[in-house]
Parts: C-alpha cells; sequence; structure tokens
C-alpha cells in the first residue's frame, strides 16, 4: 500500500479546498502586442483591452453585446436555417467536420449574432460577427443574418448597426458565398431608405467581400484602435503595385486620416459614442436631451459633415 498516495494526497486536497483539475489553463493571457501577462479576470473586466499598452483584444458576439446594450440586457434574434454544406466541398477535410469543430468552439450555429435592444435607451438592431467561428467568414447564414437584421429595424423603426469581425467570403461556399456581398448591400440601402440610421463598428479584422459590401455602406463609421481595416492582404498589395506600403496601412487610424473612417474610438468609449450619435439620429430628439453627452458637439459637426456629403 503506497500511503503518500492513497492517505497523504487526498488529505492534503480535502485541505486545500481545491483539485488541480478545478483551475483553468488560461488564468493569465499575454498580451500579443506588448507580451504583457494579464490576469484573466483583470482582462475581462477590462473588455479585453491591455492595461498597459491598449491593445484591444477580440471580442465574440456575446461579449460585445453584453458590453453595447444597456446593462448587458439584449433579445436574441432568431435567423433563418441556411443551406448546410450547400457545394458538399472538401479540402484537406470536409466543410461538414469544419462545421462541426465550429460549433463545438463556439456553441453557436454560424459567425453572426442577431440582437435587439437599447443603447442609451434608444432601441436598437445590432448583428454582430464572432471570429472565432470560422474567421468570422461570410457565407449564406451570415447573410441571412444581416437581412433579417434589417427587416426587425425596418419592422421596429429603430437603428441598425453591423459589428463586422471577418476574413472575408466563406469559400467553402464559393459562389454562393460571394452573391452574399450583393445580397447584404440590398439589406442595408432598404434601412436607409426606410429613413433608418445604419451605423459600422469595423472591428479587428474587417476584410475581404465583407468590408466590399455592407461594412462600408454605413451612414457613419466607426472603428476600433488599431483594428485592420482593407479588402485584400498587405502582401499581396505590395506584389502587386511593387511599393512598399506606408506603415500602419489598412489600420483604423490610417483610414482615418484618409477619410475612410468618420471616428476612431477607444472601446471603453464606444458604447457612450454610440448612444450620443443614435439619440442625435433619432429623428424628435430635443437638443436637451443631448447637451450633456460627452463630446457631443463634435458628434454633432460630423454628422453634419456626412449629411452636408
Amino acid at each position: 500500500m503506497n500511503w503518500i498516495r492513497n492517505y497523504v494526497k487526498p488529505t492534503l486536497k480535502h485541505l486545500v479546498g481545491s483539485d488541480k483539475r478545478d483551475v483553468p489553463d488560461n488564468l493569465w493571457l499575454k498580451c500579443p502586442a506588448c507580451e504583457e501577462m494579464i490576469f484573466h479576470k483583470d482582462l475581462h473586466k477590462n473588455h479585453k483591452v491591455c492595461p498597459k499598452c491598449n491593445h484591444h483584444m477580440r471580442l465574440n458576439a456575446p461579449e460585445r453585446m453584453a458590453m453595447l446594450f444597456d446593462k448587458g440586457e439584449f433579445e436574441i434574434i432568431d435567423t433563418p436555417k441556411a443551406l448546410h454544406d450547400p457545394l458538399k466541398f472538401k479540402d484537406t477535410r470536409t466543410y461538414s467536420s469544419r462545421i462541426r469543430v465550429a460549433r463545438s468552439k463556439t456553441k453557436k450555429e454560424d459567425a453572426i449574432i442577431v440582437a435587439f435592444g437599447a443603447i442609451g435607451a434608444v432601441k436598437t438592431v445590432v448583428a454582430a460577427f464572432d471570429f472565432d467561428y470560422m474567421g468570422g467568414s461570410m457565407g449564406i447564414a451570415v447573410g441571412e443574418g444581416i437581412l433579417k437584421a434589417a427587416e426587425v429595424a425596418i419592422e421596429k423603426k429603430c437603428p441598425f448597426i453591423a459589428v463586422p469581425a471577418s476574413g472575408g467570403a466563406r469559400m467553402q461556399e464559393g459562389i454562393l458565398s460571394l452573391m452574399q456581398m450583393a445580397r447584404t448591400t440590398v439589406a442595408v440601402e432598404k434601412v436607409k431608405e426606410a429613413g433608418l440610421p445604419y451605423l459600422v463598428v469595423l472591428t479587428d479584422p474587417t476584410t475581404g467581400g465583407v468590408s466590399a459590401s455592407f461594412a462600408m455602406l454605413g451612414d457613419i463609421h466607426l472603428a476600433e484602435q488599431g483594428c485592420l481595416i482593407g479588402f485584400a492582404g498587405a502582401r499581396v498589395i505590395e506584389q502587386t503595385v511593387r511599393e512598399k506600403l506606408p506603415e500602419g496601412f489598412q489600420r483604423a487610424e490610417y483610414l482615418y486620416e484618409h477619410g475612410m473612417v468618420d471616428r476612431v474610438v477607444h472601446r471603453h468609449h464606444l458604447k457612450q459614442e454610440l448612444s450620443t450619435i443614435l439619440t442625435l439620429l433619432m429623428a424628435g430628439v430635443k437638443r436637451e436631451k443631448v447637451q450633456h453627452m460627452p463630446n457631443v458637439e463634435e458628434t454633432i459637426l460630423m454628422i453634419e459633415k456626412k449629411t452636408e456629403a
């Protein structure tokens, strides 16, 4: 009988009150920018922003919704079921197996969540992408999600906010994925025709067919600090034009300087910024309701400039 294994170790575990298996593997996370080690609870309290260098790490869709809506309360809107593996696609693995892995990893049906709730007391529809689901790629299901979000916004006569985080079109769905660029473009145009605000919050990354469609059609574009925004990758562009690209090319700050983005916003200020914009844009709002909001004069000037354009 091994008394150390059978008696001493169980006694110590009982006294300590925890089992090694109960200890998470990710108690400390390394910032990909400055390599600072951050305690996981502190990181989540800070909305996944590095406290040392302000690097904005990626949020999944539920985290994004909880951050944007008042009190973190929102109603998930069911989206239409899409065709499963319409092309019976296979590369190194079958598309069906990739979907199973993505669903198991994220506990979601696809790369988008549509929700309805209040942002600064303004009822709003938000469609947020989850990059953890096959790189947030846009297939039929994502297209259906954007269409459903637009329909609900029109039905409820409220603003529509898209929060993309995507590598672009989903190659496993071929031409059916590319068709979603046209479908989502039509969807957001219907929101605009109804006289409702359509805002886009650009996050890391917003690229490919997503940036070439609904993601760059907003009435107002906000971008999180340092996020990647573009169509093709920087290396592909350099090889094509045979020139060295400027430093920070395709980053939010560079696009802001060149007029492609209306404002670059720190994640901690994003909800307040959206609240101010939505309150100003919605019809029938009295000025006294917004006069005490932060940066309201700057926001009014931004909206007036966009209207004139």
